[in-house]
């Protein structure tokens, strides 16, 4: 099966500033998250990508931009990434928002949610996860089942689609931290996805060169992508 990863998009000048930007213009990266940007390029690096796609907001195309260029890659564009439609909670202080009645519908029943003028947190999942799944089984279909893409897109989207691949209900969504410049691994199987790693910031992700397809649970945990041979005297 293909490998997607997951790139939560390096830290915005919005993020810095407390406020809940959603789709609002003019949010880019800050120097922390241009770094953090480079750092998750050069953990790719020696991953051979076969595409970079992103959510058309500034900060997800600069992030994309730096791991694509490490491959010669255009960085392909996909609506149904981009971030939730905040309504009329867009633009305004989080420490403000966390007064509103809703607020607590968020943080304990997501699936309950739905932003004033905006979308609810429910279709921001399905919409999120069929593009996710449209984009692997099309780029598996055409680069076979060895094939690793990126999908470079924001916090919320990447928890949603991380609780669909581990059968978690959206009320339990708010239980997974992904943090700026973070990468996670899914790899959908032909019985159910596998999740390989979330919001990790470093490490060698070389392994991925050369990662199986996903088929029965390891009884036991199995020895890892990175098994050591027999010790030799």
């Amino acid at each position: 099966m293909a490998t997607l990863i997951l790139v939560r998009h390096g830290r915005s000048t919005a993020n810095v500033a407390g406020i809940l930007s959603g789709r609002a213009a003019g949010v880019d990266l800050d120097a922390v998250g241009r770094s953090q940007a480079e750092r998750t390029a050069e953990r790719l690096a020696a991953v051979p990508l076969v595409a970079v796609i992103s959510s058309p907001l500034a900060r997800c195309r600069q992030t994309a931009r730096a791991i694509a260029e490490h491959h010669s890659l255009p960085v392909q564009l996909e609506p149904d990434l981009l971030e939730c439609d905040y309504g009329q909670w867009q633009g305004r202080p989080l420490k403000e928002l966390a007064h509103e009645p809703l607020w607590s519908v968020v943080q304990n029943q997501p699936s309950a949610a739905v932003f004033p003028g905006g979308e609810s947190l429910a279709a921001m999942q399905a919409r999120s996860v069929a593009a996710i799944r449209r984009r692997d089984a099309q780029l598996e279909a055409e680069h076979g089942t060895g094939a690793v893409w990126v999908a470079v897109s924001h916090g919320d989207i990447i928890k949603s689609v991380l609780a669909d691949a581990l059968g978690m209900e959206l009320d339990l969504f708010q239980r997974l931290t992904i943090n700026p410049g973070s990468v996670s691994i899914i790899r959908y199987g032909t019985t159910r996805p596998e999740v390989v790693a979330t919001n990790t910031d470093s490490g060698d992700l070389s392994w991925l060169r050369t990662a199986g397809p996903v088929g029965d649970a390891q009884v036991g945990g199995g020895a890892g992508p990175q098994a050591a041979g027999p010790a030799h005297s």
